[in-house]
Formats: structure tokens, sequence, C-alpha cells
């Protein structure tokens, strides 16, 4: 049986293309779970993928997509019987196996998630690897004892996917959110989300930078990295908390030790790739009790296969507002 499947393949002069073709399903990879993808996301990542840009895949040709949802069609795994309603984000799902931009795909049981009570297929990639990274996120900052007096919570890079859905949840859990992004036209639309202070990025990096600056957050969610982030640890509250969980802004931290030592401010790393299963499912478990999907729906933009490649370019661009969903089939 065929089905239809964006494939990425590289050229002999080296260049990485993208497009829809039909395949055979002899030529799924090896799994003990077949799932008849209903809907996939666009991440950051994926746009590397499809690009070639982040020289991530070393077997060609590939087919992208770090996360989908859809239902079991075959299953050798007693835990996901033939009708299963299921998720999958991370475990580097459309980098090193291939992933969800197909009508089919063939994954280790291990890697997937039943459909979260209170989500449907659509909804679950709505959030997507967005909304796991983001609620892990918002989990480490209360576990640390953020509390929802101490002052705003600042989210960088407030306009991606895990901005947006960050804002709504800190807002929904009764945070204050600023949201720090670089591109004013989405103000309005972060405000709409539950962010009380919008931020511009640009007039935030030209401010005098010091080894420790006038404290102003209570905590931040952090997207970027690099230089941004090296300065919102210096305007952490006391015993103030961070979460790392991007580098689009560049991998080095250029920051000092200050905030550390005399605000006792901690810096956190998230990871939602290769989260272990229980954390994960209840991380996904409370994105069902939490996400307000009516909230978030001026966010979500549709695409089909056929559209991936331009929204790859958009995406690496940081031309793209919320979440990108690629409908199937």
């Amino acid at each position: 049986m065929s089905f239809r499947a964006l494939l990425t393949e590289k050229n002999a002069d080296g260049k990485v293309i993208s497009s829809v073709q039909m395949l055979d399903e002899a030529r799924l990879p090896e799994g003990n779970v077949t799932v008849d993808v209903g809907w996939a996301g666009l991440n950051y990542k994926d746009g590397l993928v499809m690009t070639g840009a982040g020289n991530m895949v070393k077997n060609y040709p590939h087919v992208a997509g770090i996360d989908f949802s859809g239902t079991v069609s075959v299953s050798d795994d007693w835990r996901y019987p033939v009708g299963q309603s299921v998720l999958l984000t991370g475990w580097r799902v459309g980098e090193t196996h291939w992933g969800g931009y197909a009508e089919k795909a063939r994954v280790n049981g291990d890697w997937l998630v039943p459909m979260p009570k209170g989500l449907n297929a659509r909804d679950a990639i709505v959030l997507g690897t967005a909304g796991l990274t983001a609620m892990l996120a918002v989990d480490r900052l209360e576990a640390a004892g953020v509390s929802k007096t101490a002052g705003p919570i600042l989210v960088t890079g407030a306009a991606g996917g895990v901005g947006t859905i960050a804002i709504l949840l800190l807002a929904k859990l009764g945070y204050q959110v600023a949201a720090l992004s670089g591109r004013p036209q989405h103000a309005e639309a972060l405000k709409a989300l539950g962010a009380t202070t919008i931020v511009d990025r640009q007039q935030f990096l030209s401010e005098p930078d010091k080894p420790i600056e006038t404290a102003r957050w209570a905590g931040a969610i952090d997207n970027v990295g690099g230089p941004l982030l090296g300065k919102v640890l210096k305007q952490i509250h006391y015993d103030g908390v961070v979460a790392s969980i991007g580098m689009a802004g560049g991998i080095d931290l250029p920051t000092s030790v200050l905030p550390f030592i005399l605000r006792g401010v901690t810096l956190v790393g998230i990871d939602s790739v290769m989260r272990p299963t229980e954390p994960r499912v209840a991380a996904w478990k409370r994105l069902g009790e939490l996400f307000d999907a009516e909230a978030y729906a001026g966010m979500v933009e549709e695409i089909g296969l056929e559209g991936l490649p331009e929204a790859a370019e958009r995406i690496l661009a940081g031309e793209v507002k919320g979440r990108v969903l690629v409908k199937l089939p």
C-alpha cells in the first residue's frame, strides 16, 4: 500500500530539497507500531532538517516532522492496540528516524503517549513539542518555588510556539507575564494570550550592560539563549529561576557570576526530546487540564504537505507566529 510523504533528499551537488511523493509502506523504518498520521507540527528543528541548515540528517532520503498525532493501524505493542489515538514528540524522530510528514509513520511504541484526556488529535499538535517544552519549563519554575506574587515572569522569544504557549499557561496559573519579542506587530496577540507587559527586544538589548542589573523579573522562560539570556540573568530577583529552552540567539552565554552568588539565581535547562516517559505523560496530563484551545486559536496556521518547504524557510527566518499545523491526509 502506498502513502503520501514529504521526502527530503540530498542531490549529488549536496543541495537538500523536499518534495511530496508517493511511497510504498515497505520503505517505512523499523518499529513495532504503525500510525495513520492525522496532524503534524512545524518546529524550528524541522526547518533545519528540511533545508539541511542544521546538518542533522545523516541518512537520506528522509522524512522530517518531530511531532505528530494519529491512530494506531498496526501494532505489536500491547499498550497500543489498533484504533488507539496517540501522539509523539521528541526521541529524535524526524531527525534520525522518519517522522510525521507522511500519511503513515512506523515508530517504537516506547516513544508514544496515549492521547491525554481533554485533548483531541489536532489540539495535541497545536501544543506539540512547543507545548510540552513550555509545560516542563513552567513545572520547573513552580517546583523551584517561584511565587505568583514575587513579580512578573519574563518570556523571551514570546511570539514563537514555546513562547506563546508559555504565556497562556503562566497567565492561566495566575502569574503576571512580561513578553519579550522583536516583532512588535504581535504585541496585541501576546496581550490577548495573557501578557501584561510587552518588552521590545531591541530596546532591551540596547540598554547599558552591567555585571548585575536592577532586579525586574521573578523568573524567566528563555527561548533565545546567547547574549539575551546573559542579560536576562542579570535582572532576576533574589532566588529567582530561569528556564533555558532554546538557542536561536546562539549557544554562547556571555554573563557574570554575580546573579548567582549575590542573588542566588538558578539557571535550569529544559529538554523535551529525551524526557523519560513518566514525567512526559504527567506533563501531557497537565496540558490536557490547562490548555485553552479557543484562546489560542488565533495563533494557529494550517497547511498541507506541499506548503512545508516554504514554511520551513519562514520559521528559520523568524517569520512564524505561534504554531503551524500540517493536516494529513
